[in-house]
């Protein structure tokens, strides 16, 4: 799926497309509902984990934003970490992150019955991003390369 800024004559924007947030006040932070459902093994990874996920501290998204309204030309930015990284592989890391037991693991037509077509696409079939065009153009990296460090702050 592909998002699409339309153009409008005279009219220019700045569309920031942020990663999946996690650290302080997200779901995935020290008293999140997805950090609750990962400690109590309610959040397992559906089918082969191979949905791509990228995501971005919180921290770093306001200095993305800042560096945005600075330097940004109009046009379609990513802003998330540098490791986008499958369901497989993330959800286990934040569960040793926050001292959980590893996430159980189900098959993707049981995972349906909860969370439906739209969350298992997210959990088997999505892709990360690029913040390669954030970075380039605003003048901007995360402090948080990679989810793996962030997590740990959780």
């Amino acid at each position: 799926m592909e998002s699409v800024v339309p153009a409008v004559q005279g009219l220019d924007g700045i569309v920031l497309r942020y990663g999946s947030f996690y650290g302080p006040g997200t779901s995935i932070g020290a008293d999140g509902d997805i950090t609750e459902r990962v400690r109590k093994r309610q959040f397992p990874v559906v089918g082969g984990g191979d949905g791509v996920w990228s995501f971005l501290h919180v921290d770093d998204a306001a200095s993305a934003t800042v560096a945005a309204i600075d330097r940004a030309k109009p046009g379609l930015y990513n802003v998330c970490d540098d490791e986008p990284a499958p369901v497989r592989e993330w959800l286990p890391a934040l569960a040793e992150a926050i001292g959980a037991k590893p996430p159980m693991r189900v098959p993707a037509w049981i995972g349906r019955l909860a969370i439906g077509d739209n969350g298992v696409r997210m959990m088997t079939a999505t892709r990360g991003s690029s913040n390669a065009k954030a970075k380039a153009e605003l003048g901007w990296a995360p402090a948080y390369s990679s989810w793996r460090e962030g997590f740990r702050t959780i």
